[in-house]
């Protein structure tokens, strides 16, 4: 399973582009997936998939999104974005978060993991942030 959608990649690109296009973060990510091979792309994308299905685990576990459990999944994510995508400062990752259950198409991906799983990741990331 793959929690984010490849084929509409090329939409996700042009709308972050659009919107982040001349931010520092949008910057990074060109320079650290520039050189990117489809190999590349394909375990940077399991990396996220293995830790939203880990975190959509953890609510069908029953735990609580601000469970150590949940929250040191949160830090796996933010890791991972940071290592493979970009510098994920905190505001960025809240911002994420909200959008993966806000927005149709990231919530319906998610979702995949189990019905719920991106509004249990968008409560996981508000607690780890503070919010």
């Amino acid at each position: 399973m793959n929690a984010f959608d490849r084929r509409q990649s090329a939409q996700y690109r042009a709308e972050a582009e659009a919107r982040w296009g001349q931010s520092a973060a949008y910057a990074a990510y060109e320079q650290k997936t520039g050189h990117y091979s489809g190999q590349d792309w394909r375990a940077a994308a399991a990396g996220m998939d293995r830790i939203m299905g880990e975190l959509a685990a953890c609510r069908s576990r029953g735990a609580a999104p601000d469970s150590p459990e949940a929250q040191g999944l949160v830090k796996a994510l933010q890791d991972h974005i940071s290592a493979h995508y970009y510098p994920c400062t905190p505001r960025i990752l809240a911002g994420l978060g909200q959008m993966y259950a806000d927005d149709e198409r990231f919530r319906a991906n998610i979702d995949r993991h189990g019905d719920g799983a991106a509004a249990y990741i968008r409560d996981a990331v508000a607690a780890y942030c503070g919010k």
